[in-house]
């Protein structure tokens, strides 16, 4: 296998299921996510992406994307069911996301992420050069710098976690918490999205581990690890330049007239997960109708809903309650080719994406917990002619970057209603200082300054203490 300079392991690779009439792979796009945020940074940087390619059975040989390697990692249908169903999805997502569904703890589902984890690590070792750089990515592959650390002391290892990290007290509860931490810990530095993560994942390396640990550093054996707050970002020139195309302005236009020509656009994109808050969102937008404050001839809400997790049942369940509240609202305040709320169960393309970003006049993105968010950071980039409202819950971590929104508590069903009126309602010189002050934010914090920012820390940690720096 050839060796790579820089080494990106990730649960996923970034490819599409289906393959082009020429036999050549593309790059897997979806609204915000981890892919969305990587791609940009691997376009011109020599690498490998270590992942699964999305089936079960052996793993396929596949050719560059993109000029990127890819290095595919098998799995079989009961470690697709128990690590990534299972410990991942059932265990880990709900933990880290302030237990909104209740974790399910299975003896099973640990032997397989570590099962998975060893086969990640073997992989990433196999591939990665002499002294190189491995960045390992989220909660999926929690005990991956670790294990690799063991097969590859020579290498530079960084691990970054995209969703929320827990408080001690939702963490303790999982029965192999200092396995999870030590995995962690096998890294040079740590990142995460928000400084509280940090905080806490010292708070409890002390308390499981007995390690001495600040929120900047902590103390493993003759090493130092490095933690600290990463806020992922997006291109934002990349995200500005497809939204002032022609095509998709005039795409924009139609859209518009599609929806009928209304005084004011709702949006909201979420994939289909109970952190996003789609539920309650409905729920405010059902009272605003009831009461008068929102009419459905002025307003009209689009709900795009990008399928996730299919298999998982606590997503079939919540894509049954979600279209039945659709339904619901349509049926009561609906009208003949005037729906309350156009709902949409559908991947986008990223040109149609960004034209429903152009077409909303308040884009609401309220979940109920989020290590970033980053269609919200999408819809600022896209907002090219300086208007648009953002509706953004507190409880996302772009809310720390973007405080010129209209922020809101989701579990608040009255403050939610009154905030989504206030963005409705605001004057245009608010809106457009608001927008402006956010777009000058992200123009300074896009994808380039993240990664630019943890790559450097993670060079730093070579001059410190501790660390082995013979090949392996």
């Amino acid at each position: 296998m050839r060796q790579s300079p820089l080494v990106l392991v990730a649960n996923r690779l970034p490819i599409d299921d289906s393959v082009a009439p020429d036999g050549a792979f593309e790059w897997r796009r979806s609204p915000g996510g981890l892919m969305n945020a990587l791609h940009p940074l691997l376009r011109h940087t020599p690498a490998t992406w270590v992942g699964w390619a999305g089936g079960t059975g052996p793993a396929p040989h596949l050719p560059d994307v993109d000029g990127v390697r890819m290095r595919a990692v098998p799995l079989n249908g009961e470690d697709f069911r128990d690590h990534y169903e299972g410990f991942a999805n059932a265990t880990l997502w709900p933990l880290y996301h302030d237990a909104v569904e209740q974790p399910e703890y299975h003896r099973r589902w640990w032997e397989a992420y570590q099962r998975v984890n060893q086969r990640f690590a073997e992989a990433a070792a196999e591939v990665a050069e002499p002294g190189g750089l491995v960045w390992v990515q989220d909660y999926h592959l929690q005990l991956v710098p670790g294990l690799l650390r063991d097969l590859r002391p020579d290498l530079r290892i960084g691990f970054f976690l995209h969703v929320p990290f827990p408080p001690p007290e939702l963490f303790m509860q999982l029965p192999r918490r200092a396995e999870l931490l030590r995995g962690m810990l096998g890294a040079d530095l740590i990142g995460f999205q928000r400084a509280q993560a940090a905080h806490n994942f010292a708070q409890l390396v002390t308390k499981v581990l007995d390690l001495p640990a600040t929120d900047r550093r902590i103390g493993v054996g003759d090493r130092v690890v490095r933690i600290g707050a990463f806020p992922v970002s997006i291109d934002t020139a990349e995200m500005a330049t497809l939204a002032a195309r022609p095509d998709v302005a005039d795409r924009a236009r139609r859209l518009r007239q599609d929806l009928g020509d209304p005084e004011r656009v709702i949006l909201s994109v979420d994939r289909m997960d109970y952190t996003k808050g789609i539920e309650q969102r409905l729920k405010a937008y059902h009272e605003l109708l009831a009461s008068g404050d929102v009419k459905v001839r002025d307003t009209v809400l689009v709900q795009v809903v990008v399928p996730s997790r299919d298999r998982v049942a606590q997503y079939q369940i919540l894509r049954d309650r979600v279209e039945h509240q659709v339904g619901r609202i349509n049926g009561e305040f609906g009208r003949v080719g005037e729906p309350a709320i156009h709902y949409l169960s559908q991947p986008f393309d990223p040109a149609e994406l960004v034209a429903l970003y152009r077409v909303a006049d308040v884009m609401a993105v309220t979940p109920l917990r989020d290590g970033m968010n980053l269609v919200a950071k999408e819809y600022v980039a896209a907002r090219v002619d300086g208007t648009g409202a953002l509706l953004l819950s507190e409880f996302a971590g772009a809310a720390a970057e973007l405080a010129q929104a209209y922020l809101v508590n989701p579990h608040d069903l009255d403050g939610l209603k009154a905030a989504l009126l206030a963005a409705l309602r605001a004057a245009p010189e608010d809106v457009a200082a608001r927008m402006r002050a956010m777009r000058e934010h992200l123009g300074r914090n896009d994808i380039h300054a993240w990664a630019g920012s943890y790559l450097r820390a993670l060079e730093e940690t070579t001059s410190l203490p501790g660390r082995r720096t013979t090949s392996g």
